[in-house]
């Protein structure tokens, strides 16, 4: 069954397709303005009527991932079939078919479904507490961050014991986290995130000190002791300065797992040396890590580093919450380094209630306001935003282009997990997770392999 959504033509080779308006007469075309047009997205212009097939749509070529409009005109149909973005001209002209359901998104933007790859937990929900019950809590979680237009994520566990990984007997966590497709059900689940226990205690943030370890005598065996299968795991967030952490990430690597480097006190050497063995990612960049110094700027200064090995690139996850991440420091990092720019919430259990007191792993926090802290204390501990309003805050605060923003919670954190050819994009074949905003950036409706799984209620549009 195949529908009709708004749809951008790309030539062949086109990286990615981020997002467009849409007013969705079958058969118009956009003639996109030669001024302010961004990369990745098809937004402003006019609509004229024109022929099918539309002309092709020009690319950067430059390898980013982004393309960039130019002023050839571009179908404004986007088509659905079998839960993937499908390519019309083999269904009009290769199968001689039409759509079977025809829907108008009432000019909203049209933009892939977000991906959060830190989120620690929510609406009541702690992602790094072993429970028996823990499917149905992650279950509640994936539903609910439907309304804020995530379509997959990755559940974050905090430093904790090592039973609380793997032993069963403890209801362990790691088991009873299974990859898996999203749908009416809640957001996919792309495997976990497993941020420490394998970090410095200096930087340790939120994490106890007393569940930190080194692998120092067994390299990576010492991981395995502590996570048990590393089956479901996506992303390890480490120390590079640690002893032997050369070994782990390049056995975490050849599994095909993300290595970040986070709660950490190394300088630049020591990050870059990280990189050149496989590290890709930063955990929550200017939160506990080194902070920039002209001498050595530490990992803040992977982001222009020129000791990057050649085609690879750097990511970095922003917790753009207005709490964790001074505007100006959110744009000083956008600026140096705008392709590697990844949105996180850092979500904790309490995001999506009331302040009061909640958990985070083995620590317990207290909400006031939008801010987070260990009970008694004034140190962070995640946050309780959502991630639609992280790319709101975001916008806002860099003064980017909506697709840039968009580009930030969706195709950046797809190529950080190396899936931008099925995740983050509206490109031909692509998984058909998107979704609908209206120009204030506000989820209007969200869709799973091309199947509505929540809507904004009518009062609310």
């Amino acid at each position: 069954m195949s529908f009709v959504k708004p749809e951008a033509r790309q030539r062949e080779g086109c990286q990615s397709c981020c997002c467009w308006k849409s007013s969705f007469a079958l058969g118009d075309i956009r003639e996109p303005k030669a001024e302010g047009a961004g990369e990745g997205c098809c937004t402003g212009g006019h609509l004229s009527p024109g022929p099918w097939p539309p002309a092709p749509m020009c690319s950067t070529a430059d390898g980013t991932g982004a393309w960039r409009v130019c002023d050839c005109p571009f179908r404004e149909d986007l088509w659905v079939r079998e839960g993937k973005i499908l390519n019309p001209e083999k269904l009009f002209f290769d199968e001689k078919g039409s759509a079977d359901i025809q829907l108008d998104c009432k000019d909203s933007i049209i933009a892939p479904g977000f991906i959060d790859v830190q989120i620690n937990g929510g609406f009541g929900v702690d992602f790094s507490l072993a429970t028996d019950d823990f499917k149905s809590g992650i279950d509640l979680v994936s539903q609910k961050i439907l309304s804020h237009g995530v379509t997959s994520f990755c559940p974050t566990l905090v430093t904790s014991p090592p039973p609380v990984y793997h032993q069963v007997s403890w209801g362990a966590v790691l088991p009873q986290i299974s990859i898996r497709n999203g749908g009416a059900h809640g957001a996919g689940i792309l495997g976990a995130h497993l941020e420490g226990p394998f970090i410095s205690k200096e930087k340790k943030g939120a994490h106890p000190e007393h569940c930190l370890r080194t692998f120092e005598a067994g390299a990576f065996q010492d991981l395995l002791a502590t996570y048990g299968s590393l089956d479901c795991v996506r992303i390890v967030t480490l120390a590079p300065e640690m002893k032997r952490s050369s070994e782990v990430i390049q056995e975490l690597t050849k599994r095909g797992i993300c290595v970040s480097l986070g709660h950490s006190v190394a300088n630049l050497s020591q990050a870059e040396e990280a990189v050149q063995h496989g590290a890709t990612f930063i955990t929550h960049l200017f939160n506990a890590m080194l902070p920039f110094h002209h001498r050595d700027p530490g990992i803040v200064g992977l982001l222009t580093s020129d000791k990057i090995p050649p085609g690879r690139r750097v990511f970095y996850g922003m917790i753009s919450d207005g709490i964790h991440t001074n505007p100006a420091a959110l744009r000083i990092a956008h600026r140096a380094h705008p392709k590697g720019l990844v949105l996180v919430t850092d979500a904790i259990a309490g995001m999506g209630l009331a302040p009061g007191r909640h958990t985070l792993g083995q620590q317990v926090v207290e909400i006031d306001g939008l801010n987070t802290y260990i009970a008694g204390t004034k140190t962070l501990s995640g946050s309780v935003a959502t991630m639609d309003t992280c790319v709101r805050h975001f916008q806002e605060a860099t003064g980017c282009s909506v697709e840039t923003a968009l580009e930030a919670a969706s195709l950046h954190p797809a190529q950080l997990l190396g899936i931008e050819h099925r995740k983050g994009t509206l490109n031909y074949d692509s998984d058909a997770d998107f979704l609908m905003l209206n120009d204030g950036l506000y989820v209007q409706a969200t869709y799973i392999a091309g199947e509505e799984v929540w809507r904004q209620d009518v009062l609310g549009m």
